[in-house]
């Protein structure tokens, strides 16, 4: 939907402009020195705010925002099926039998049944590490619940870096915007003997700049840093779900309530419903 937003922000700002009456001709003169100015300016700020690897991880999260939809109710029924299926294992074999699924996790025919999971590499590490804990030393539940915390926050936490660095972009780009137009009244200064026509052609090329401003921040960059935070919270939704299954795990709970503990965590848009697990459960009893 980010490519969708874009062709709509682009054609109600600059088609209600020239339904007004304006000719896009006077924007497309200035636009390419203003910009120069604008993005530059932000570009470095952005640079000598932020180590090269937030620097980096901006430009990806912030490209991966335009096409990225989050994990949807069929990527959770995934995960349930693939939990369950891996904790009946564990259950009916014991804990030799899922090692070589934990181990090497891109080998294991669990696994490479769910692309949704396997496509996520922070939630398959997250899962196998967590199991491998589990497996070779004597947690409470408590102790794994405050473990797999702990790795929710340290996961994110260079991701959010990133994003606050996006966000920070936006809020200065109208700054800089006006920047530019100064510097445009600077050069109109320069002008005031060339006569009306030569000064307002400058002004307009000066306003320009403080309109490209306000519309970059406001309509592209401060909306791309949202959507960041919001495929961040949308992941970190995804791994408190595999929590909630480990915890339950923990406890000694059943396969089928350790499915169902991370069923609850779903939000209610993307939460498959009781009866749909349960179809998808005895499916994977009959193919067991």
């Amino acid at each position: 939907m980010g490519f969708v937003g874009l062709i709509v922000v682009f054609g109600m700002v600059f088609g209600g402009y020239i339904i007004h009456g304006g000719k896009m001709g006077v924007i497309m003169h200035a636009a390419p020195t203003e910009l120069m100015i604008i993005l530059g300016a932000a570009l470095g700020g952005y640079i000598v705010a932020n180590p090269m690897k937030t620097i980096k991880l901006g430009f990806k999260l912030g490209i991966k925002a335009l096409s990225s939809k989050g994990p949807a109710k069929k990527d959770y029924v995934e995960l349930l099926q693939m939990l369950f299926q891996l904790f009946q294992l564990f259950r009916k074999d014991g804990p030799q039998a899922v090692e070589k699924h934990i181990e090497t996790p891109e080998k294991s025919e669990i696994f490479s049944a769910y692309p949704s999971f396997m496509h996520n590499h922070h939630a398959v590490h997250f899962l196998c590490d967590t199991m491998k804990i589990t497996l070779s030393a004597d947690l409470s539940p408590y102790d794994v619940d405050d473990l797999l915390d702990g790795d929710i926050k340290a996961i994110h936490s260079e991701e959010h870096m990133a994003q606050h660095a996006i966000q920070a972009v936006a809020d200065g780009i109208p700054g800089l915007g006006i920047v530019a137009a100064v510097l445009g009244i600077v050069i109109t200064m320069g002008k005031l003997n060339e006569g009306t026509e030569a000064i307002g052609a400058s002004v307009a090329g000066a306003l320009v700049g403080t309109m490209l401003g306000v519309f970059l921040a406001y309509g592209l960059v401060g909306p791309n840093a949202t959507k960041v935070a919001n495929d961040l919270d949308a992941e970190g939704r995804y791994l408190t779900c595999i929590k909630c299954a480990m915890v339950a795990l923990q406890r000694g709970a059943p396969p089928l309530v350790c499915v169902e503990y991370a069923r609850r965590a779903i939000q209610p848009e993307e939460r498959p419903t009781f009866e749909e697990m349960d179809k998808a459960t005895k499916e994977i009893k009959k193919a067991a």
